[in-house]
């Protein structure tokens, strides 16, 4: 009965993998191991799989005899990147639109967000029931190859307002837009009903810090309020999505859980931090999400690199080819306002994670053709380090903190019984962040998935 019950496990976890066959346990040797909690990486250290978890780490472990064996000396290992501010089923080549909300191209992007070490991807709004509800059931069982998904279903978001559905194509079940408290709660019920995993508030007028942008109108504090407490009723978090300090501050004033970006008009206070710290608020910067806006206009060169290549789509490729888009996205107003409104968003990013406030991770990638999903993490590394943070501590954010910020205790950091989730690069990205992009193995639930990055730069 015991062989009987191994044999089944066995075929079980096969198949939880897409198909790849679960081996037998594998020891990965002499590397250097970072393991997300922010602690120091630990050298010539090893780690033992079994059954899509992680049953050992330390140096010289034994192992089964029957243990697969596999030497990474020169090689660090990391927990699986997790991304808590993404989208998926919005772009397909250089377009936006409902259209491209299919199983094919979500379950193409899930596979992407893989290759490039991100292994848990969280969705913020924006998606259809029941395909979104479905194709995370199958994600979390490991049904398909890819990242596993987690999210929003549609979100709530201001009449006529953000996310301007005409401008994005949406189409009207991919967000709901309330214009009153018992519309906004009706709304919240319906995505927890569903079983969305938070609430998705937009509360922007999407100026982008553009001087003389016309805004669009705002969602009411009467409504945003009403949905915050609905949802805590309902027992879910809500992120909301801001830009303005002063949006911020109402936000966190009426119990918002999380800042899905940075602020980025000005820089945070103290009022804001302290009332970050009483309420728990958590916060995710998104810088890439503005430097995508002109960095592949500002760097033609890029395309170069087999990093970057890997995540293009033909299409956006010959966009970011061309002379005359790189020219006119150079000189548009926003990229101006987007250089100033990063330049913000670093300097705020800092001043919130040395003051000890819950920063996650993400990068609202999958949103817009530029914002590259996979791509655009490692670039948020880069970022973040550019503002101040260690190599380490950016790891931190994008592995332990973003694990925390999901309340997925599973995943995230290096320990026995966490999932085997691992992302295997050549060198000592907590040294060099840039060596994130060396990309040698990943590792889902134990199995080494199909085509990393090997030996990009």
């Amino acid at each position: 009965m015991q062989i009987a019950g191994k044999f089944i496990l066995a075929t079980t976890l096969a198949l939880a993998c897409g198909g790849r066959a679960l081996a037998r346990p594998v020891l990965l040797e002499h590397a250097t191991v970072i393991d997300g909690t922010g602690a120091q990486a630990l050298a010539d250290t090893s780690i033992l799989m079994d059954g899509g978890k992680i049953v050992g780490v330390g140096p010289h472990l034994s192992a089964p005899r029957d243990a697969r064996r596999v030497d990474l000396t020169g090689r660090t290992v990391l927990p699986g990147l997790i991304s808590d501010h993404s989208h998926v089923g919005q772009v397909s080549g250089t377009t936006n639109g409902s259209q491209n909300y299919t199983r094919a191209n979500i379950l193409a992007a899930l596979r992407q967000y893989e290759r490039y070490g991100v292994l848990t991807v969280t969705a913020l709004g924006l998606n259809k029931s029941p395909l979104f509800d479905e194709l995370r059931r199958e994600q979390h069982a490991g049904r398909n190859p890819g990242a596993d998904l987690f999210g929003v279903d549609q979100g709530i978001g201001a009449p006529d307002g953000v996310p301007p559905q005409s401008r994005f194509n949406l189409a009207p079940d991919e967000v709901f837009r309330p214009t009153t408290a018992d519309e906004a709660r009706a709304a919240v019920d319906r995505m927890a009903d569903e079983g969305t995993d938070l609430i998705k508030l937009w509360v922007d007028d999407f100026r982008n810090g553009v001087p003389g942008a016309k805004p669009l109108p705002k969602m009411s504090p009467e409504v945003y309020r009403a949905a915050i407490a609905q949802a805590h009723l309902r027992g879910k978090r809500v992120a909301a999505h801001i830009h303005d300090l002063s949006d911020a501050r109402a936000l966190v004033a009426a119990g918002v859980d999380i800042l899905a970006h940075g602020v980025r008009d000005q820089a945070v206070d103290v009022a804001l931090i302290e009332d970050m710290e009483q309420h728990g608020t958590w916060y995710i910067a998104t810088l890439d999400l503005d430097e995508a806006n002109y960095i592949f206009a500002e760097h033609p060169e890029w395309l170069d690199d087999p990093f970057l290549s890997a995540g293009l789509d033909p299409a956006l490729r010959a966009q970011f080819a061309d002379p005359a888009w790189r020219a006119k996205t150079l000189s548009a107003p926003l990229t101006a306002a987007s250089r100033k409104a990063l330049a913000m968003n670093m300097h705020n990013l800092l001043a919130l994670y040395r003051a000890g406030i819950h920063v996650g991770f993400g990068t609202d990638s999958g949103a817009m053709p530029t914002r590259i999903p996979g791509f655009a993490e490692h670039r948020e590394l880069y970022l973040s380090v550019a503002a101040g943070l260690t190599p380490l501590q950016a790891i931190s954010l994008a592995t332990g903190n973003a694990a925390a910020l999901l309340q997925l205790p599973d995943r995230g950091t290096i320990a026995p019984g966490r999932r085997a989730d691992l992302l295997v690069v050549d060198g000592h990205p907590e040294r060099d962040i840039g060596d994130m992009h060396r990309i040698a193995q990943v590792w889902q639930r134990g199995v080494m998935t199909d085509g990393p990055l090997t030996g990009a730069r």
